[in-house]
């Protein structure tokens, strides 16, 4: 979901590599879930976030769909995001405990919270969001170490190459005056990246791309 603010109105001012130190570590949020209330449909799962959720609960993206995934569209394009719910709009993950039920599946933007990432130049690096957070006295950690995902650098090759993808998908949708080739074009990526499964047992990545490459050639050919 794109931003039309500037990065300064929303940052510190400095844009952070992965391994550069940054002051983000909420220190395990303790006492606070703030940020897992009245978000909207602002936490968009990509690709990876749906196959880590369905591998984690051991359900399919039609049994997310009826209880914890909802469906909008994103700048021309449908794609899924977490479901708030309830009077005080919690996100459907939250305990009565207020804490995370899939912690070690969260989605990549859960993850990344505080932080968000500047794209430019083919590429991505990321940022601190300084009005977000609703903690107070934060420490500094490594950026790597926050978003505690496994192989990070083939993850940031993926993100980066979604994010690209879906932009020029968007450029085609604004371009095309066609509606049934715009519906059939998101009924294609709905199918090919969040309802078809991934293999549990190979590799996420290796499939991914073998799916950007089938959707790059129906779509721009």
């Amino acid at each position: 979901m794109k931003r039309n603010v500037s990065l300064e109105e929303i940052s510190d001012g400095k844009l952070y590599g992965a391994n550069d130190m940054v002051k983000a570590d909420c220190n395990g949020c303790k006492g606070c879930s703030v940020c897992c209330h009245d978000m909207g449909g602002s936490i968009i799962l990509d690709t990876l976030d749906v196959h880590r959720l369905r591998t984690y609960l051991k359900k399919s993206f039609e049994e997310l769909l009826a209880e914890h995934v909802e469906l909008q569209v994103v700048d021309g394009i449908i794609l899924p995001n977490l479901k708030m719910s309830g009077e005080a709009q919690a996100c459907t993950f939250l305990g009565s405990d207020e804490r995370c039920t899939i912690h070690p599946s969260r989605p990549g933007i859960c993850r990344l919270f505080p932080l968000g990432r500047y794209y430019e130049n083919g590429s991505f690096r990321y940022f601190l969001q300084i009005n977000e957070c609703a903690k107070q006295n934060r420490t500094k950690i490594k950026v790597n170490k926050w978003l505690d995902i496994p192989d990070l650098k083939r993850y940031e090759e993926f993100v980066t190459k979604w994010h690209y993808f879906l932009n020029t998908a968007e450029d085609e949708i604004k371009q095309s005056q066609d509606e049934t080739k715009i519906r059939n074009m998101n009924m294609l990526l709905l199918n090919l990246f969040y309802v078809k499964p991934y293999a549990e047992n190979e590799d996420f990545y290796t499939q991914f791309y073998e799916r950007l490459g089938e959707a790059e050639h129906l779509i721009f050919n």
